[in-house]
């Protein structure tokens, strides 16, 4: 009898042994795939479970615009530019840059939520938890940095073409806001125009102005002169003043000629040789009454003939520089017209059918490998610490 319980309890006790050794051979068999499974594989069905089961559906609306204008600029359109016989030249580039940069300022966010209600398009009942808006009363600031993340503007340098990508959880709201921020870019543009245009031709006024004053100041100068003086054309009345001393003149050379003809067939004191002489002596006086009204003191013709010429050569002179003004004022117009930017619309926006996002299959497959790289690298560390440690 005790041979056989010693019989019993040895084979109990091997039978124990080996299923204690097939444990461990088991555990040691799968004990170096647990931290692969804890730190590669497990995220990553956790990361495939939320998207596929609890991520809500994005939509996308997608548009494309150029901005650009008539003139010539500096540099020659590429790509799409060309197609329309456009470009945004050099000096446009800042100015082109302006828009995109707009779409996504907190300037934009807030004349889009005049609008639409961003805070309830980005806080839709199916969005998940991780995508939505957290906040129901956001700040400007949260609000907008949650707008960069949802609305992408990219400028392509190289075609000059505007991409605008929105993305939310319905696709009426993606295309509500696509449209909206293509006419807020439409408005900004104007805007920038009219500051232009304002500025480009400002100076060019105030010049035209400023010539209108001194032709019209000289205009007022005018008009007294010849109220002073009492004549409405110092340069006719002087011109007739000339041909009557010039007339006189001749009159008195001319009975001058008869009284020395005279002289050597008549006596002196004859009656007609006498009355020739005082007509001689009138017209003496009377050419130097003229000459005198003419030529002497300061109330002369020749001398309020002067200053009349005076401000006529300055009326001249203003109402060219008038002239030159209004030209000027003429071609900065043009040139502000032709300068102007205005946006062309080569893809509108879309009202998306199918959700894009998020991209499930690429999100998992991307995390499945980047913890395998890190996961890799670790092994890799710690094995060189045991391995330097040994």
């Amino acid at each position: 009898m005790n041979n056989q319980s010693h019989s019993w309890f040895e084979a109990h006790a091997i039978a124990e042994a080996q299923e204690r050794r097939g444990v461990r051979s088991l555990w040691s068999k799968y004990s170096a795939w647990r931290w692969p499974f804890l730190l590669v594989l497990l995220p990553t069905l956790i990361v495939a479970a939320y998207l596929y089961i609890f991520a809500a559906n994005q939509y996308e609306s997608e548009a494309h615009f150029l901005v650009t204008s008539e003139a010539s600029g500096g540099g020659a359109a590429s790509g799409f530019g060309s197609l329309f016989g456009l470009t945004a030249g050099g000096g446009m580039q800042g100015q082109t840059m302006a828009v995109p940069d707009y779409l996504q300022s907190h300037e934009a966010v807030a004349a889009l939520g005049r609008k639409l209600d961003l805070v309830a398009i980005f806080r839709r009942p199916e969005a998940d938890l991780l995508s939505r808006l957290w906040y129901p009363r956001p700040t400007p600031e949260t609000l907008e940095k949650y707008f960069e993340g949802k609305v992408k503007v990219h400028h392509d340098a190289d075609t000059g073409i505007t991409s605008l990508n929105v993305r939310t959880f319905r696709p009426a709201d993606s295309y509500a806001i696509a449209t909206e921020l293509l006419q807020l870019g439409e408005a900004q543009v104007n805007r920038m125009n009219n500051r232009r245009y304002g500025d480009a031709v400002a100076a060019a006024q105030g010049q035209v102005r400023t010539a209108e004053q001194r032709v019209a100041q000289i205009q007022g100068r005018i008009t007294s002169y010849r109220q002073q003086g009492r004549d409405i054309d110092p340069e006719a009345s002087g011109e007739t003043q000339l041909k009557l001393v010039s007339g006189l003149k001749g009159q008195l050379a001319a009975a001058q000629a008869q009284l020395a003809s005279m002289a050597g067939s008549i006596s002196p004191s004859s009656p007609q040789y006498i009355a020739l002489q005082q007509r001689i002596r009138s017209l003496q006086g009377v050419v130097a009454a003229q000459s005198s009204e003419l030529t002497g003191g300061n109330r002369a013709i020749a001398s309020n003939l002067g200053g009349y010429e005076n401000l006529r050569v300055q009326q001249e002179f203003a109402a060219k520089n008038y002239a030159a003004a209004s030209a000027a004022l003429v071609k900065a117009q043009e040139d502000a017209t032709r300068q102007q930017l205005y946006i062309v619309r080569v893809v509108d926006a879309n009202m998306p059918v199918k959700s894009l996002f998020p991209q499930r299959a690429r999100i998992v497959l991307m995390t499945f490998i980047a913890l395998c790289v890190a996961y890799g690298i670790g092994w890799l560390i710690l094995a060189g610490v045991r391995e330097h440690a040994a």
